[in-house]
């Protein structure tokens, strides 16, 4: 356990975003996105911020990895590929869908148990390809299904009920919630329901972090490296072919990340240093960027960081600018290590 006595609970307010991204044409600033960033050193403190990193808000399926560290000290057996998929905002490919059927097997349960929202595959080909098909939304296919079969394997082992397993005060939720404040070091602000059915629970970015850092800088063996192990060894079950936040692994030796809806992004690396952005209109195209150039800030070398440096805005089929991070975002020096 890393805090007996978690600060207090981020304040509920408008948060004080700045500008984080630009989108340029031809010299001209032509929009804005405005956000917040934080990067926190090795030794866990704040190296950089830039908008309102204390403020209350929904880290949505990038605080997924802290459930996977809580169900893992709940008892959950899993490792590897299919750990990864319990920690997934997964595409709905068949890979994904095949590794949720082995998870509920394992727990000696079906499809039916499972409780998320029945959708499409979230990867547009995977979705297209479903619909040219005639198939319908699945439970499977919701893009939170492996953290569902998991949550459901981890109420089994435990003896704790299965049909209202999603309810705040089920005793699986609660010991989520635990880890959260553990990890993140502060109270939760506020609970509310994501997405897919599951609580979700307001931090910090500040707070979502440091969680990921100690996540990504555990000692061997225990549940949390077990989960960042995972995740970076089986980057496209925690997400999807071509997603950017597998690629992103891909390129950064060692580095742990995670997406969420509404523009979040948080990432680490193995000596504890990381960042975390939220975009505050919830734009992917900003969010690649900002968290791009926010590790360049953490250290990392930019030549690593250069197929996310931001998507071209095109004039008549040509590129004619780009979504670029603030200057405030430059790294001061530039840095030759990962």
């Amino acid at each position: 356990m890393y805090s007996s006595s978690p600060a207090d609970a981020p304040i509920v307010r408008e948060p004080f975003h700045a500008p984080v991204a630009h989108l340029i044409r031809d010299g001209v600033v032509e929009g804005i996105h405005y956000g917040s960033v934080v990067v926190l050193g090795a030794d866990g403190e704040v190296q950089f911020q830039l908008g309102d990193i204390e403020a209350a808000f929904y880290p949505r399926s990038a605080l997924k990895p802290v459930q996977a560290v809580a169900m893992l000290r709940a008892g959950l057996p899993l490792d590897g590929d299919l750990l990864s998929l319990a920690a997934a905002s997964h595409s709905g490919e068949e890979r994904h869908l095949a590794g949720t059927r082995r998870i509920l097997a394992l727990a000696g349960l079906t499809e039916d148990d499972l409780r998320n929202v029945p959708d499409m595959p979230y990867d547009p080909a995977v979705r297209d390809h479903w619909i040219r098909e005639g198939r319908q939304p699945s439970r499977l296919a919701q893009n939170c299904s492996g953290k569902h079969a998991a949550m459901l394997w981890t109420a089994k082992l435990n003896d704790w009920s299965l049909a209202d397993y999603l309810a705040p005060e089920h005793p699986l939720q609660q010991a989520i919630a635990e880890i959260v404040e553990d990890l993140t070091g502060q109270r939760i602000a506020r609970t509310t329901v994501d997405g897919c059915g599951a609580p979700l629970f307001s931090i910090s970015l500040h707070g979502l972090a440091r969680a990921v850092s100690r996540i990504a800088a555990a000692v061997p063996g225990t549940p949390e490296a077990r989960v960042a192990d995972a995740m970076r060894e089986h980057a496209e079950m925690a997400s999807g072919a071509g997603r950017d936040v597998a690629a992103l692994m891909a390129a950064v030796p060692g580095l742990l990340a995670k997406d969420g809806f509404e523009g979040v992004e948080v990432a680490a690396l193995p000596d504890g240093r990381a960042v975390a952005v939220k975009i505050a209109d919830g734009a992917n195209r900003a969010r690649v960027p900002v968290a791009a150039a926010a590790l360049a800030r953490a250290g990392v070398s930019q030549e690593l960081l250069t197929e996310f440096a931001g998507e071209a805005l095109l004039g008549g089929g040509r590129p004619v600018g780009r979504v670029r991070p603030v200057r405030s975002l430059e790294p001061v020096v530039a840095s030759v290590c990962a």
